[in-house]
């Protein structure tokens, strides 16, 4: 038989026997038994300690560092162990005949989809879209649509006019407060037939509301040929509405003053939260307004060389942020430019 270990010995062996203990455990519980057996109140370290005050006094020392120095590195070596098997999770746990999660995808925002729906409503019906300039010339926004000079939406506190050198022939420079005016730059370079729809940005300085932004969306229509009527306008935005808001949507033309058009009118739609019965939604009178129409004033025609004994044509427009309120049940416009995702991913 071999002599038994002295207690350095024995230090020396737990030491090397403890490191490559630890290095092979495989998981969390495997290191808490290794734990229990190298450190615990059981251990043979334990023992050796309660042993020190029995050694000769020459080699208390040496056994008691010997012992602190074991406990330090068994220490250390559960502590690196356990973050390396936190860092690499375990084979269990990942089940490769799962599907993989999805990936988010982007969408298209709600005032997005609301103006692709009116455009592919209208295009079918032989409207041809075009789009003009955001930043606006005074003679386009106002003179050429018959707007007189001392109508209060040519004030500065129903338009943004912008701080530069006015045209010296077509006055200031401004934000468009409407999409009319690329009626008038297409019909200035063509000629009748036309058949177009302009979607674009307006803005007017509104206060921030529940109903009013200072920026928002229209899509303007307009169609002019030798024996366009009232009619035809009617017809045109009947089938429009029915398509967009369902074949039972009721509606009703209102008559009304816009200096582009004569005759003009409002439209209005049946509530469709009441039916036409009245509710809080259409301020208990059965009906919302839509959009703005008429005949395209003689006027108009003048102002881009066209003959109004001659033609005939009308317009309309409508914005896009109300038919999306409308159509989705959204009480507060401001929830469209906020970019809160709980909001935008419902769409």
């Amino acid at each position: 038989m071999s002599d038994p270990l002295s207690p350095a010995q024995e230090l020396e062996r737990l030491s090397a026997e403890a490191v490559a203990s630890v290095g092979q455990a495989a998981t969390p519980e495997a290191l808490e038994q290794l734990r229990v057996r190298f450190l615990g109140r059981k251990s043979r370290l334990a023992d050796i300690m309660k042993q020190l005050a029995q050694l000769p006094a020459e080699q208390r020392a040496d056994v008691g560092k010997r012992a602190n120095q074991l406990k330090a590195l068994v220490e250390t070596q559960l502590a690196s162990r356990r973050e390396a098997l936190a860092a690499t999770p375990a084979a269990s746990a990942i089940d490769l005949t799962l599907p993989g999660s999805a990936i988010p995808q982007g969408r298209l925002h709600p005032i997005t989809q609301t103006l692709h729906t009116v455009l592919s409503l209208l295009t079918p019906m032989g409207f041809e879209i075009v789009e003009g300039p955001e930043m606006e010339l005074e003679y386009y926004n106002f003179d050429a649509l018959n707007i007189p000079r001392e109508h209060p939406s040519r004030e500065s506190f129903d338009t943004f006019f912008v701080e530069t050198a006015p045209d010296p022939k077509k006055g200031r420079r401004l934000l468009r407060s409407h999409t009319s005016p690329v009626q008038i730059r297409v019909m200035e370079t063509r000629k009748p037939p036309l058949r177009i729809i302009v979607p674009g940005k307006v803005y007017r300085p509104d206060p921030l509301d529940p109903s009013h932004s200072f920026m928002f969306h229209q899509v303007e229509g307009l169609m002019v040929d030798h024996r366009t009527s009232f009619a035809d306008l009617k017809g045109v935005l009947e089938h429009f509405l029915s398509a967009l808001f369902g074949p039972e949507t009721k509606t009703r033309f209102r008559p009304h003053y816009f200096p582009f058009t004569e005759p003009s009118a409002e439209v209005d739609i049946a509530c469709a939260s009441c039916r036409g019965r009245g509710c809080s939604t259409c301020g208990r009178k059965g009906w919302m307004e839509i959009m703005g129409c008429g005949m395209v004033h003689p006027n108009v025609f003048k102002a881009v060389g066209y003959d109004s004994s001659r033609v005939q044509g009308f317009a309309f427009g409508l914005g896009i942020e109300r038919i999306a309120m409308l159509k989705y049940g959204i009480k507060d416009i401001r929830l469209f430019f906020e970019n809160d995702l709980r909001f935008l991913e419902q769409f």
